[in-house]
């Protein structure tokens, strides 16, 4: 059977205690089937993750889970920030498609050891990814997935504490979730930046670890001064909230950037301190975050996807939102999830927010990271 002949089911439950949330998730999805599922729960619901994957399996028949605990959820049915919440997509894949991982630092390496004919066969999976920013060893495994596998990564970090914010087969792991072959299973990922760039690319050229001392040979403090013209000059302190830095991503065939946050700003010595170390030569851009620009944003990639897209059908998604944008960013029909359905449709579509989105082999932050499935 051709996946475009199967269909996905989406569920999502506030229910308080989580024997109702399972209730209330399997009565929805009595109707559907499927060999993959993917759950998505606030914090407070965590510490029952284990009872409630376990009873899933057994009310839907699925014995293959992935997932995280965020901020809340959001999906197809709306968006529940910081509120008891949880949110299931069960996909229905053939079952040569898929393979569910979770490891450490090696986790590319032992899925390329254990899977190497299927990974020849899939060539550049897609995976759906979650990890514990907690543990030491996540970055590094986020690299050593992508780079292992050849895999293109979308997902998040969990914003959740204890010892099993993610689903993998003991806690402690640093990541979990997915690879998927487009072989057998039609994907497409879009990026919302939720900033819009305000200067062209700049060269630092003096710096001192998280320091900016100069942009192209000038004080680092008088380039931003430049570029946002008096709007802050009376609340140096307001720019922290609305004015970024980004850093180009190298190679990217499009404007990918990744959003760090100013976290000082000097006039009498004209620099800027930055929540990421630098070096001389590297380059950079400023760029403002608010909720003109993330809206435009979320339209901008929901309708170039829907270019993609075509004619074709979406059968379900996921999206990840950072926790800093959901209501903070988005509200009344603006929201996130308002402005995926009006440009692509209703759909089953499960998500969280994360405390920062992965896409390809990066960690971003302020961003909104889709993936759909035909």
């Amino acid at each position: 059977m051709d996946i475009s002949d199967r269909t996905f089911y989406s569920a999502t439950s506030t229910k308080k205690d989580w024997r109702d949330v399972v209730s209330e998730l399997s009565c929805k999805l009595e109707k559907g089937s499927g060999n993959l599922g993917i759950i998505y729960l606030s914090e407070d619901l965590l510490a029952s993750l284990e009872n409630i994957i376990k009873e899933l399996k057994i009310k839907t028949s699925c014995d293959k889970w992935l997932g995280a605990g965020g901020y809340g959820v959001l999906s197809n049915f709306g968006e529940f920030y910081g509120e008891t919440s949880a949110t299931v997509l069960l996909l229905d894949l053939p079952e040569e498609s898929f393979k569910v991982f979770s490891g450490n630092e090696n986790i590319g390496v032992a899925i390329k050891e254990s899977e190497k004919d299927w990974l020849e066969r899939a060539h550049m999976p897609l995976a759906i990814t979650h990890a514990d920013p907690s543990q030491p060893t996540t970055m590094e495994a986020i690299k050593n997935l992508a780079r292992e596998t050849n895999s293109y990564l979308i997902g998040g970090l969990t914003a959740a504490s204890g010892e099993s914010p993610h689903i993998s087969d003991q806690s402690g792991k640093a990541i979990s979730g997915a690879l998927l072959s487009p072989e057998t299973c039609e994907i497409l990922t879009g990026l919302s930046q939720g900033c819009s760039p305000i200067s062209e690319t700049l060269t630092i050229t003096k710096s001192q670890r998280n320091i900016i001392l100069e942009l192209d040979g000038r004080p680092a403090f008088d380039v931003l001064l430049d570029l946002t013209g008096k709007e802050f000059l009376d609340n140096l302190q307001k720019m922290g909230g609305t004015i970024f830095v980004a850093f180009p991503i190298l190679g990217s065939d499009k404007a990918d950037y990744t959003v760090r946050n100013l976290v000082g700003l000097d006039p009498q010595n004209k620099v800027i301190a930055i929540s990421e170390n630098i070096s001389d030569g590297d380059k950079l851009l400023f760029c403002r975050r608010d909720k003109e620009s993330a809206v435009k944003d979320m339209y901008r990639m929901s309708e170039d996807l829907k270019r993609r897209i075509g004619e074709k059908q979406i059968r379900g998604g996921v999206y990840i939102s950072c926790a800093a944008r959901g209501p903070n960013q988005f509200s009344g029909s603006d929201r996130e999830v308002d402005i995926i359905k009006e440009t692509l449709g209703d759909f089953p579509l499960a998500g969280f927010y994360a405390n920062g989105e992965i896409s390809r082999d990066e960690i971003y932050a302020y961003t909104g990271v889709l993936a759909v499935f035909l």
